[in-house]
Formats: C-alpha cells, structure tokens, sequence
C-alpha cells in the first residue's frame, strides 16, 4: 500500500488510530491479528539435509558405487581410500554450506528490542516486537527504527537508510505526503523504514506495517524463496560423471564379452571388466577438485578474500558480469569535499587528496595554499555546523562524530588547514537557529575574539578577512535557499551587489556541480555588532554569499585500475546503487563502468528504478546487456537484474553491504559481501567476503578462480587422457589375438597412485602469465571443451599403443620376454608414460622449457616419488607378489622408460611447431 502519498488524517483513518496512539485492548487484539513484529523463518534447510546434499553429485555417487564394487573385488584398502575422500568432501561440503542458511538469522539481530510509543494517552516503553499497526512510535537521534511507519512529526528527523536503499547520505524527514506512483524506498521521506537509524532530529510515527510486511520483511521473503542453483563447475562433473557412468557400463560388456570370447574364464573376466570399468573412473578427481579449491581458499584469504562456500572459488573464474552496489563498494563511503566555488573561481581538490590519503592527520600540511576567500569559505561551512572532529584510537589520524554532510565540511576546513576546535576559540558560537526542511539552512552567529594570537596563516587571512564588528554570521544550505536571502556576493576580498550576471553565474554553478552527481552546500555570511533578539528573520536577511562547497562519496582510489583490469579480462562491470541517477552516471563515468558513446544521452546510459518498476522481464532482457548504471534501484530490482543478466547467459558477481544486498547476493552466481562496513545479513547470503572492503580484491579472487578452473582441466586432460591408454592396453590386445596384459590391482594401483600424487600436484599449478589477459570461459562450455577432448582422443590411444610394445615385440618379432616379463614392461611402461603426459599437460601452449621446470615443486615432486614407488613394486619381492610383477633387467627397464618418453616428446614438439605457425601467420 502507498502509505506516502496519504495525508496523515487519512492513515489514522485507515488504520483507525489517532495522534494518541492506540489503548492496551486495541494493541493486544492487534497483535493477534497481524502477530509479532519479527521475521520468520520458511524453508530453512535442517542439518541432515545439507549433509545428505552432499552426496548426490553424480560423480560422488560414481565414487560410491566403485567403493562397493572394489570391496567385492577384494580391494579393501581402495575402497576404503574412496569412502575416505567421499567422506573429506561431504564435511568440506557441510561445513562450508550449512553457513548460508543462517542470513534470516542475521536479520533478526537487526530488531529493536524495546521502543517508546504512545498508548493509552501516555508515553510507554514497549518491546518491539509487540508493535502493531497503529501505534505511534516516537524517535530521537540514535534510536533503531523498529517497523515501517509513516512520519507524522518531523522535528529536522533524519534516517540513515544506507543499509536498505544504498544511499550514505542520511534523509531529511517530512510529514508531507507525496504524489507520484511508484516512489523509490530512497524518495519516500514521510516514512521510516525497519532495520535503518535515526541520525539527528526528533519525530513521531505511526506504524504503517509489522513483521514480514516491512520493506526488510520483504527483504527476508526474497532471500528465503531464492533457490541455490548448482555452480558451473558442479554442473560440468555432474556431466563427465553422467558420461563416464555410461562409458564404464559399456566398457564392462565389451571387454566381458570379448574375454569370453576369447576363451576367458567367466568369473576372471568379469572381475577384470569391472575392474577396468572402475579405473575408467577418475577416483582422484573428487579429491583433486576439493583440495585445489580449499588451497585456493587458503591462498584467497590471505589477499583478502574469504571464501564460504568451497565452490564459489571456481565460479569466480567464470565470472562475465560484476554487479556492484555504489556505496562502500566503489566508493569510500564518506562524504567528501571535492570543489569548492569561490566567486565564479572553481578549485578542485580530488587530485590533492588523493595525494593524502583518506586519514586526516593533525600535522599534513594544507593541500591547498589558503587565502582570505578559501579561508572564509570554509570557515563557515565548519562553524555553521554540529559536527565534530574526534581522534582515532588506534593511530593519529581524525574521524568525524555527526552528520556525515557536515563532517565532510569540517574534514575540507581540516585539510586546509583550519581546524574546527582552533576556529571555534578564534570565533566562538554564541548563538544559532537550527537547520528546517522547510527553510533548508541553518544559521549559527559567533564572536569575533581579535584578542588571540595565531601563528598559522590561514587563521590570519581569516581574521584579516572580517570587518571591524564584534559578531559574524555563518549561513550554510542549499543555495537556492541562500539565495532569496543574499543581496551581496563576496568577490577577491571585496563585497559587491547581486546582480542578475551574478545570480545566473551562482545558479549555473550550481547547476554543473550537480550535474555531476555533487550534494552542494552553499555558504553566507553578515557580520553585525549586536545579537539581534527576534529570531531567524533578523540573523537571515541581506546577507553575503561566499562561495559553493561540492561534495560526493568519492571513488576508493585503486577501483578504477581494478574496472580497467576487468575489462581487459572480458569481464563487465555494473554499477547499481540506490543513490541519485547524476550521482550514478557520474562515480561510473569516472572509474571507467560508464564509458559514453556518440549520439546517446545521459537518459540512455542510466536505467532508474522507476524505469525498472515499469519494465517487463523481457524489455529488460533486451537493454540489459548494454546498461552498466542502475540509480534509484530497490532490492526487487536488483534481484530482477540479476535474472535478467541470467537470463542472458551471464555468471554474475554481485557485490555489497546492505541488507537491501541481501537477496540479490544471494540469486548470484557469486555473492560478495563487504567484511568491515558489511551487515552481517549481507555476509550470511554471500559465498565470498571482502576483508578489506575492497573491489580490487575481487579481480585477484577472478585470477585465482581461473587459475584453479585451469589446474582442474588440466587434472582432468592427464586422469582421462591416461585412462583412455590403460583402456585401449585392455581393449586391443585381446581384439589382436594376445593376452589381457593387466590385471585388476595393476590397474588400480596406476589409477590412484600413478595417477593420484602428479594430478594433486597439477592441482596447485601456478598463475599463467595470460590468466587476466583472456575473456573468461564460456558459461555453458563443456568440461571436455578447446582440445581437452581432443587431446584424450589422441594422446589416450598413443600412449595405450607404446604401452603394448612390449607385448607386440614378444609376439611379432624375434625378440622373446617370459610372461611375467613383458607384463611388468607393460604395466611399467604405461605407468611412466603417464609421468611424461603430467609433465606435458601443464600448459596448453607453452613448452616446459619455457615454463620453467622447477616453476611447479610439487609436480617434480610427485613425479620422483611415483618413479621410486614403480621401481619399488617392480624389484620389492614382497610388492613383486602382491602386483604380480618381475625384477627386469637393465635392458628392459631402458627400453621401457623409453618407450615411456614418446609421449612427452610428441606433445612437447606439437606446442613447438604450434607455434612456429602462429607466429608465421
């Protein structure tokens, strides 16, 4: 219901209440129709069924079932190595996941436990969870806004609504009600919303709506109804898991069947069918994944990021679109002074306090060098104003306690070089008329104290500045409002009158610093010789206008490189924020989101959440992949951009650190909360928090995504490309006429330890120097996909052919082996085959001379450690029995690790002559 374009007469009507509140009776029957004020919890997932998630991966379920059959096999330590890395991954898995379904809980740490409402004709203290609709709540500075009302009193009432609508500057508050349909959250200011807080000012409400039927009630529907949908990665094993179930169902028959046909024994072939339908299955890969993704966690945390879900590692490398929210994301989230406008002359202060830095030290130098016109501009802006400069704890800078808009003043006088607690001895307040809505500026009067000694100039060119009167004036507002006040215009230290040229100069001032996105603060003065005793009236008249301050929540400093190195990584970024649609276009213009284009306007490079409320999913569909700025946004909205990206095969990062963040966190494919301004209901729907707050965090999170997506392809090309040899080993010797060379605990002994230690190694292969220099991977590609299929087609089968050397070599030539000899050449020749084919998938392009072979540690690592384990089960006598395996001569063992090095060096020479070709195109 539209309670904002209501008069006040008309909700205590509707809601059959008065300015008295309600009686106890009416209260009590109330909260038993509409309930308590508090949100619930639907749907929430209990424990068990998070962990029994776990294991319905396809390839989870794959593991499982080739546990059951090796313990029928007899291979009880496989199978119990299977179970174990099942069961590492459900814990990593629970742990990890069982987390996000507390951000309902998070949500109700945001109530009010007791209020002040009027009941019964008496002001009572009440708990907030029994307010119904109807009762009047009264407010002062620093009281949580415990339910959705609408404002009957407005005493200079301001909310902080950043948490819910993304806006940092606080709202003025008015009981005037509002026309337009479809008002955004941010343009309502005769409400009060649930979950934000009073800043200044006193007021009164009255409850409008309770519960799950405030904004934030709203807020807690979405996320609760947001479903999880599987990552891309997961989607991807579920497909080669679906794949290799089918291909080891067949490979069973087909290799029963031909070792029947050969004359096989029935029960010894189907236990070396499913034997190999079990090593079909890459046993390690579960195990590879999960490791290289909590590695990659480990190594994200200590750039800042930390990971919450263990899949959101991966997906961050697939990531096409970034979705941010303005406030704290990209910007600072502090007001700030960047121009000031001192008779038609504009001085620019962002490069000057970039040189700064963001911390205000006591002993910095002015950034700008001070004379009478700065002097007196900022003079008034600090001492026409309630807020304070406070040291900080912990090092020796300064923060602001007050109103955000006017800390921004006092931290601008500060870096000038005029400090508010040595202005307020030089010019003391000795009177004020406080800030109104209505009039939009306030007055404070001081007395000049000519007595003091200064040392510093620009207290001097202050003082030197004023007239010879005992008291001074300071008026600061909006300057419209300055204006029908103002009949002298304060020019180079002279005072002359306000001429039209004068007033079309001032207002077209103005009019540019809004343009671009600026809050701005005008700033009088008059100076007299007496406190004059009838009020405002007599202090505001015939005044001097100074000058224009421009503020604006500016850009963090490293962002702009952060959206630069986006685009150079195909990856888009989006700005959606609650704040004005010029403040918008503005901070996405200057960090390079917005970039204009000939022949479209400012309208057509912005969408308004109003222009959003009036738009069908599929007319958003078709703009959404050419807009980058969204203003005026509400939560609905920006769950709906995030569907509609979706909907156009975008992965979508979505930053922020409201509560209004929360359900479109949450619908993304990657959730970023903020770590220190952060609520803890943004933190709880997300899968990866910023530490520092930071968005170039997440471009290093991107890298070490696609890093990770890289070193799994690149376990998944060496398992699968191996695998293929060992099957084609299995499948050709009996179609020629020989043996089955292999038996079952050979095979398995190559799939879980010749295959296991390189592939984890492969896991934590470094950052290729091309990783944030390519677009990322297509969403819907294919685990299989740029020549990984390929290169398992014909690396696979090559490697199965040297391998069977041996045994053609003892069938088709004069060469002659024992039985026992050749099978060990086989089996050692496959398995050291496979230690060249680790070394040679590291990169798609590059050599390893290139690479470096020492650059990978571990690789070379597991590769020493896997030979020794091979010459141990082929010279061991114990391991001899257990591998059916035979000491081999010198000869042989030559003969087989050269045999091993073909694969190696055929892969290695094709990158070589690839690119000899490419560079000759």
């Amino acid at each position: 219901m539209s309670w904002y374009r209501k008069e006040t007469d008309s909700v205590f009507e509707e809601l059959d209440s008065s300015k008295d509140g309600l009686s106890s009776e009416q209260a009590e029957k109330r909260l038993e129709q509409y309930g308590p004020n508090e949100l619930e919890e639907r749907g929430m997932r209990s424990p068990w069924s998070v962990l029994l998630g776990q294991f319905t991966d396809t390839m989870v379920i794959i593991l499982i079932v080739a546990a059951v059959i090796s313990f029928f096999l007899g291979e009880t330590t496989d199978a119990i190595m299977i179970l174990i890395i099942v069961v590492l991954n459900a814990i990593l898995g629970f742990t990890q996941e069982y987390r996000a379904e507390k951000a309902i809980a998070a949500l109700k740490k945001m109530s009010v436990p007791t209020v002040r409402v009027r009941r019964d004709g008496q002001i009572k203290e009440v708990e907030a969870i029994s307010l119904v609709p109807g009762d009047i709540v009264l407010f002062e500075a620093g009281d949580r806004v415990p339910a959705d009302g609408r404002v009957v009193e407005s005493v200079n009432l301001r909310a902080e609504e950043a948490a819910l609508t993304g806006e940092s500057v606080p709202v003025d508050k008015t009981d005037k009600k509002f026309d337009d349909e479809k008002l955004p959250i941010g343009d309502q200011k005769n409400m009060v919303f649930a979950g934000t807080a009073i800043t200044y000012g006193r007021g009164s409400v009255v409850v409008v709506e309770t519960g799950m039927n405030t904004e934030l009630g709203n807020i807690a529907d979405m996320l609760q109804q947001v479903t999880d949908e599987k990552t891309p990665l997961q989607r991807k094993m579920d497909e080669l898991g679906k794949w290799l179930a089918i291909a080891a169902f067949f490979l069973v028959a087909i290799v029963f069947a031909v070792g029947v046909w050969r004359g096989g024994e029935l029960d010894e072939m189907f236990l070396t069918a499913v034997g190999l339908a079990v090593a079909a299955v890459p046993e390690g890969l579960v195990a590879v994944v999960t490791i290289a993704l909590a590695l990659g966690a480990q190594r994200m945390v200590k750039r800042n990021a930390l990971i919450r879900k263990l899949p959101a590692v991966e997906t961050l490398g697939s990531i096409t679109t970034i979705c941010s929210d303005k406030t704290g994301t990209l910007t600072e989230n502090r007001m700030t002074v960047t121009v000031l406008d001192v008779a038609g002359t504009r001085i620019d202060l962002t490069t000057k306090m970039e040189k700064t830095g963001a911390t205000l030290k006591k002993k910095e130098a002015p950034i700008v060098e001070p004379d009478r016109d700065l002097s007196l501009l900022l003079a008034g802006g600090a001492l026409a104003n309630d807020a304070t400069l406070q040291k900080n704890e912990d090092d020796d800078g300064y923060h602001t306690i007050g109103d955000p808009t006017e800390g921004a003043l006092v931290v601008a006088s500060a870096r000038l070089g005029l400090w508010k607690e040595k202005l307020d001895l030089l010019i003391p307040r000795v009177g004020e008329v406080p800030f109104t809505s209505e009039r939009k500026r306030m007055s404070t009067v001081h007395e000049i104290n000519r007595e003091m000694e200064l040392e510093e100039d620009p207290y001097k060119y202050l003082l030197e500045s004023l007239p010879e009167n005992k008291y001074i004036v300071f008026t600061k507002g909006a300057v419209d409002s300055l204006l029908n006040i103002c009949d002298r215009v304060w020019t180079e230290g002279n005072i002359e009158e306000i001429n039209d040229d004068w007033q079309s100069r001032i207002e077209e001032a103005n009019n540019n610093l809004a343009k671009e996105g600026m809050r701005v603060l005008g700033v009088a003065m008059k100076c007299i010789d007496e406190v004059p005793g009838t009020g405002q009236e007599a202090l505001e008249d015939k005044l001097i206008f100074i000058g224009l301050t421009g503020m604006i929540d500016p850009p963090r400093l490293e962002v702009r490189d952060a959206v630069a190195e986006c685009r150079t990584a195909g990856i888009r970024p989006v700005m959606i924020t609650g704040d004005h649609p010029y403040t918008a276009l503005h901070i996405a213009r200057d960090l390079g989101i917005v970039i204009s284009e000939e022949g479209k306007d400012d309208n057509e490079l912005v969408i308004t959440g109003k222009q959003l409320a009036d738009m069908s999913v599929d007319d958003l569909d078709d703009v959404v992949t050419d807009i980058s700025a969204y203003a005026r946004v509400s939560p609905e909205h920006k769950v709906k951009i995030v569907e509609a990206l979706k909907n156009r095969g975008q992965i979508i990062a979505m930053t922020g650190d409201g509560v209004n963040d929360a359900p479109a966190l949450k619908r993304s494919d990657i959730g970023v909360a903020m770590g220190i301004t952060g609520t803890d209901v943004s933190k709880e729907a997300s899968d990866m928090i910023l530490l520092d707050d930071n968005f170039a965090t997440i471009v290093h999170a991107i890298e070490e995504g696609r890093t990770i997506y890289d070193n799994i392809r690149k376990f998944i090309k060496y398992t699968m490309s191996s695998n293929i040899g060992e099957i084609f080993v299995m499948l050709v010797a009996p179609l020629l006429g020989l043996p089955i060379p292999l038996n079952a605990i050979q095979i398995l002994w190559i799939n879980l330890v010749t295959d296991g230690l390189p592939g984890l190694a492969l896991g934590i292969e470094p950052t290729a120097p091309d990783t944030m220099k390519r677009p990322p991977h297509p969403p819907t590609e294919s685990v299989l996909s740029r020549g990984l299929g390929k290169y398992m087609i014909l690396v696979g089968p090559l490697m199965g052919l040297i391998a069977l050397m041996p045994e053609l070599l003892n069938n088709y030539t004069a060469v002659t082996y024992s039985g026992a000899t050749w099978r060990t050449m086989v089996f050692s020749t496959l398995a050291l085959a496979q230690m060249g084919n680790a070394l040679a998938v590291r990169s798609d392009r590059l050599t390893i001379a290139q690479l470096g072979i020492f650059t990978n540690p571990a690789l070379i690592g597991a590769v020493v450690l896997t030979f020794a384990l091979q010459m141990a089960v082929i010279y061991v006598p114990f391991l001899q029995n257990i591998f059916d395996t035979t000491a081999l001569s010198f000869g042989q063992l030559m003969l087989s690790i050269g045999l091993s090095t073909i694969v190696f060096v055929v892969v290695e020479l094709s990158k070589w002559i690839k690119q000899i070709m490419d560079r000759n195109k």
